[in-house]
C-alpha cells in the first residue's frame, strides 16, 4: 500500500507539543507538525545525524507536563523540510492519550471508529 493510501486511512491532525526523538543515548528536540494513530510528521532538527537504519522513540509531551505519548517509530520518508515516521509500537497508556487527542480533533466520531478498526486490522 502506498503512503498516499495510508494517509487517507489515518487522518493527520495538526498538533503543537514539545516533542523529542531518541535513538540510543542520542536525543533531538523536534518540531511536531502533525500526528495520527499510525505515526507522526516532524521538521528535521538542525543537527540531524541519526542512524536511519535503526528505530527511534518519539516522546510527545502534553500540556500538563506530566503526560506524554511515547511510541517506537521508524523513519518512512525523508524530505528536506519534513520527516515522516510510522508507529511500530505504542503502550496502552500512550494509545489512550493519542486516541483522545485524535478524537477531540476529528469532527466526526464515526471517523474515529473507522480509524480504530483500520488500525486493529493492520
Amino acid at each position: 500500500m502506498s503512503n498516499h493510501d495510508e494517509r487517507r486511512r489515518f487522518q493527520r491532525i495538526a498538533f503543537d507539543a514539545p516533542t523529542e526523538l531518541r535513538q540510543g543515548d542520542r536525543l533531538w528536540p523536534v518540531t511536531l507538525l502533525d500526528l495520527s494513530l499510525k505515526g507522526l510528521l516532524i521538521q528535521p532538527p538542525e543537527s540531524w545525524d541519526a542512524d536511519l537504519t535503526q528505530d527511534f522513540d518519539a516522546l510527545i509531551h502534553l500540556n500538563d507536563g506530566q503526560t506524554q505519548v511515547c511510541m517506537q517509530v521508524e523513519l518512512r520518508h525523508e524530505e528536506p523540510d519534513r520527516l515522516g515516521f510510522i508507529c511500530l509500537y505504542i503502550d496502552l497508556d500512550s494509545m489512550s492519550h493519542l486516541h483522545r487527542l485524535v478524537e477531540l480533533n476529528l469532527a466526526d466520531s464515526t471517523e474515529m471508529m473507522r480509524e480504530l478498526r483500520e488500525l486493529i486490522e493492520d
